[in-house]
Protein backbone atom coordinates (compact mmCIF):
# COMPACT_ATOMS: atom_id res chain seq x y z
CA UNK A 1 0.00 0.00 0.00
CA UNK A 2 1.07 3.57 -0.63
CA UNK A 3 -0.07 7.13 -0.04
CA UNK A 4 -3.30 7.69 -1.92
CA UNK A 5 -4.45 4.07 -1.69
CA UNK A 6 -7.91 3.37 -0.26
CA UNK A 7 -8.58 2.07 3.24
CA UNK A 8 -11.78 0.09 2.80
CA UNK A 9 -14.14 -0.70 5.67
CA UNK A 10 -15.29 -4.17 6.63
CA UNK A 11 -18.86 -4.88 7.65
CA UNK A 12 -18.40 -7.18 10.62
CA UNK A 13 -21.99 -8.14 11.35
CA UNK A 14 -25.54 -7.45 10.19
CA UNK A 15 -28.74 -8.80 11.71
CA UNK A 16 -32.47 -8.22 11.27
CA UNK A 17 -35.07 -8.05 14.05
CA UNK A 18 -38.41 -8.47 12.21
CA UNK A 19 -40.65 -7.53 15.15
CA UNK A 20 -38.77 -5.77 17.91
CA UNK A 21 -39.99 -6.05 21.50
CA UNK A 22 -41.86 -2.85 22.38
CA UNK A 23 -39.87 -2.29 25.57
CA UNK A 24 -36.68 -2.20 23.50
CA UNK A 25 -38.43 -0.15 20.84
CA UNK A 26 -39.21 2.49 23.43
CA UNK A 27 -35.54 2.63 24.44
CA UNK A 28 -34.63 3.31 20.82
CA UNK A 29 -37.34 5.97 20.61
CA UNK A 30 -39.22 4.20 17.84
CA UNK A 31 -42.62 5.27 16.61
CA UNK A 32 -45.54 2.85 16.76
CA UNK A 33 -45.22 2.18 13.03
CA UNK A 34 -41.52 1.26 13.32
CA UNK A 35 -41.52 -2.43 14.16
CA UNK A 36 -38.37 -3.80 12.50
CA UNK A 37 -34.69 -3.11 13.14
CA UNK A 38 -31.57 -3.59 11.04
CA UNK A 39 -28.37 -3.85 13.08
CA UNK A 40 -24.89 -3.41 11.63
CA UNK A 41 -21.32 -3.06 12.89
CA UNK A 42 -18.26 -1.92 10.96
CA UNK A 43 -14.55 -1.42 11.61
CA UNK A 44 -14.56 2.20 10.33
CA UNK A 45 -17.09 4.53 11.90
CA UNK A 46 -17.20 7.40 9.41
CA UNK A 47 -17.71 5.02 6.52
CA UNK A 48 -20.76 3.62 8.27
CA UNK A 49 -22.18 7.04 9.16
CA UNK A 50 -22.18 7.90 5.46
CA UNK A 51 -23.60 4.49 4.60
CA UNK A 52 -26.41 4.81 7.14
CA UNK A 53 -27.36 8.14 5.59
CA UNK A 54 -27.39 6.47 2.16
CA UNK A 55 -29.83 3.87 3.51
CA UNK A 56 -32.36 6.60 4.30
CA UNK A 57 -32.36 7.56 0.63
CA UNK A 58 -32.87 4.02 -0.63
CA UNK A 59 -35.46 2.58 1.77
CA UNK A 60 -38.15 3.58 4.24
CA UNK A 61 -35.78 3.58 7.20
CA UNK A 62 -34.57 6.00 9.83
CA UNK A 63 -31.31 5.89 11.75
CA UNK A 64 -32.57 5.28 15.26
CA UNK A 65 -29.11 4.85 16.78
CA UNK A 66 -25.49 5.18 15.65
CA UNK A 67 -22.50 5.50 17.93
CA UNK A 68 -18.73 5.14 17.69
CA UNK A 69 -16.88 2.99 20.20
CA UNK A 70 -14.19 4.51 22.38
CA UNK A 71 -10.58 4.26 21.16
CA UNK A 72 -11.56 2.70 17.83
CA UNK A 73 -11.52 -0.72 16.22
CA UNK A 74 -8.09 -1.65 17.56
CA UNK A 75 -9.59 -1.74 21.04
CA UNK A 76 -12.95 -3.31 20.23
CA UNK A 77 -14.87 -5.35 22.78
CA UNK A 78 -15.02 -8.34 20.45
CA UNK A 79 -14.35 -9.53 16.90
CA UNK A 80 -17.76 -8.36 15.67
CA UNK A 81 -17.76 -4.97 17.40
CA UNK A 82 -15.41 -2.94 15.25
CA UNK A 83 -15.65 0.82 15.65
CA UNK A 84 -19.38 1.53 15.44
CA UNK A 85 -22.87 0.13 15.73
CA UNK A 86 -25.73 1.43 13.61
CA UNK A 87 -29.44 0.69 13.99
CA UNK A 88 -32.00 1.27 11.24
CA UNK A 89 -35.70 1.41 12.13
CA UNK A 90 -38.29 0.39 9.56
CA UNK A 91 -42.01 -0.37 9.36
CA UNK A 92 -41.43 -3.96 8.27
CA UNK A 93 -38.68 -6.52 7.62
CA UNK A 94 -38.58 -5.85 3.88
CA UNK A 95 -37.73 -2.18 4.35
CA UNK A 96 -35.22 -2.96 7.10
CA UNK A 97 -33.54 -5.48 4.81
CA UNK A 98 -33.48 -2.97 1.92
CA UNK A 99 -31.94 -0.37 4.22
CA UNK A 100 -29.25 -2.76 5.39
CA UNK A 101 -28.45 -3.73 1.83
CA UNK A 102 -28.06 -0.09 0.76
CA UNK A 103 -25.97 0.67 3.83
CA UNK A 104 -23.60 -2.25 3.30
CA UNK A 105 -23.24 -1.56 -0.44
CA UNK A 106 -22.33 2.09 0.21
CA UNK A 107 -19.78 1.27 2.90
CA UNK A 108 -18.07 -1.40 0.84
CA UNK A 109 -18.16 0.36 -2.54
CA UNK A 110 -17.98 4.11 -1.88
CA UNK A 111 -17.21 5.37 1.62
CA UNK A 112 -13.49 4.78 2.04
CA UNK A 113 -10.62 6.35 3.93
CA UNK A 114 -7.30 7.06 2.16
CA UNK A 115 -3.72 6.50 3.26
CA UNK A 116 -1.79 9.75 3.61
CA UNK A 117 1.62 8.08 3.81
CA UNK A 118 3.44 5.03 2.50
CA UNK A 119 3.87 3.63 6.00
CA UNK A 120 0.10 3.28 6.48
CA UNK A 121 0.28 5.27 9.69
CA UNK A 122 -1.99 8.19 8.79
CA UNK A 123 -5.40 7.84 7.17
CA UNK A 124 -8.03 10.43 6.30
CA UNK A 125 -11.62 10.59 5.09
CA UNK A 126 -12.42 13.19 2.45
CA UNK A 127 -15.79 12.13 1.08
CA UNK A 128 -18.23 14.23 -0.91
CA UNK A 129 -21.90 13.42 -0.41
CA UNK A 130 -23.68 14.70 -3.50
CA UNK A 131 -27.10 14.59 -1.86
CA UNK A 132 -27.69 14.03 1.84
CA UNK A 133 -30.36 11.74 3.18
CA UNK A 134 -32.51 12.31 6.24
CA UNK A 135 -29.79 11.34 8.72
CA UNK A 136 -26.79 13.54 7.95
CA UNK A 137 -28.94 16.46 6.83
CA UNK A 138 -30.35 16.48 10.36
CA UNK A 139 -26.90 16.30 11.93
CA UNK A 140 -25.63 19.14 9.77
CA UNK A 141 -28.87 21.16 10.10
CA UNK A 142 -29.27 21.52 6.34
CA UNK A 143 -32.11 20.73 3.98
CA UNK A 144 -32.37 17.12 2.85
CA UNK A 145 -30.50 16.75 -0.44
CA UNK A 146 -27.83 19.33 0.40
CA UNK A 147 -24.28 18.36 -0.67
CA UNK A 148 -21.75 17.87 2.11
CA UNK A 149 -18.02 17.37 2.38
CA UNK A 150 -17.40 14.86 5.16
CA UNK A 151 -13.82 15.41 6.35
CA UNK A 152 -11.97 13.40 9.03
CA UNK A 153 -8.32 12.91 10.00
CA UNK A 154 -6.14 12.61 13.11
CA UNK A 155 -6.26 15.75 15.28
CA UNK A 156 -3.47 18.01 14.03
CA UNK A 157 -3.85 16.86 10.44
CA UNK A 158 -7.59 17.51 10.56
CA UNK A 159 -7.22 20.96 12.13
CA UNK A 160 -4.67 22.11 9.57
CA UNK A 161 -6.55 20.55 6.66
CA UNK A 162 -9.97 21.83 7.71
CA UNK A 163 -8.64 25.37 7.51
CA UNK A 164 -7.34 24.64 4.01
CA UNK A 165 -10.68 23.15 2.96
CA UNK A 166 -12.67 26.14 4.18
CA UNK A 167 -10.38 28.50 2.26
CA UNK A 168 -10.41 26.44 -0.93
CA UNK A 169 -14.08 26.77 -1.86
CA UNK A 170 -17.37 28.48 -1.08
CA UNK A 171 -18.35 26.15 1.75
CA UNK A 172 -19.72 26.55 5.26
CA UNK A 173 -18.63 24.66 8.36
CA UNK A 174 -21.82 23.04 9.65
CA UNK A 175 -20.36 20.59 12.19
CA UNK A 176 -16.97 20.56 13.86
CA UNK A 177 -15.77 17.31 15.43
CA UNK A 178 -13.43 18.66 18.07
CA UNK A 179 -10.36 16.58 18.90
CA UNK A 180 -10.50 14.03 20.22
CA UNK A 181 -13.59 12.19 19.03
CA UNK A 182 -14.45 8.78 20.51
CA UNK A 183 -11.94 7.29 18.06
CA UNK A 184 -9.40 10.09 18.66
CA UNK A 185 -9.92 11.77 15.28
CA UNK A 186 -11.26 15.19 14.31
CA UNK A 187 -12.85 16.92 11.32
CA UNK A 188 -16.08 18.44 10.13
CA UNK A 189 -19.07 18.55 7.83
CA UNK A 190 -19.03 21.33 5.24
CA UNK A 191 -21.98 22.37 3.07
CA UNK A 192 -21.98 24.01 -0.34
CA UNK A 193 -22.53 23.16 -3.97
CA UNK A 194 -21.37 19.75 -5.18
CA UNK A 195 -18.40 21.29 -6.94
CA UNK A 196 -17.47 23.36 -3.89
CA UNK A 197 -17.68 20.33 -1.61
CA UNK A 198 -15.47 18.34 -3.99
CA UNK A 199 -12.92 21.16 -4.06
CA UNK A 200 -12.95 21.39 -0.27
CA UNK A 201 -12.51 17.62 0.06
CA UNK A 202 -9.60 17.70 -2.37
CA UNK A 203 -7.94 20.53 -0.47
CA UNK A 204 -8.46 18.68 2.80
CA UNK A 205 -6.83 15.52 1.48
CA UNK A 206 -3.92 17.44 -0.03
CA UNK A 207 -3.29 19.23 3.27
CA UNK A 208 -3.38 16.01 5.30
CA UNK A 209 -0.85 14.43 2.94
CA UNK A 210 1.33 17.53 3.18
CA UNK A 211 1.43 17.22 6.98
CA UNK A 212 2.20 13.51 6.68
CA UNK A 213 5.17 14.27 4.39
CA UNK A 214 6.68 16.88 6.69
CA UNK A 215 5.08 16.96 10.15
CA UNK A 216 7.39 19.61 11.64
CA UNK A 217 7.36 22.12 8.78
CA UNK A 218 6.50 25.45 10.29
Amino acid sequence: MAAGDPVKPTILSARLIPNVDRALAQRFGLREDQRSLGLVTCDIDDSLYVALDEATKMAEVEVSYAHSFYAGADHASGPLSGEIIGVLAAPDPAEARAGLRACIDCAEQEAWFTWADDDEGIAFFAHTISRTGRYLSGDADVAEGTPLAYLIAPPIEATYALDAALKAAEVELRVWFAPPSETNFSGGLLSGSQSACRAAAQAFGDAVMDVARDPRKW
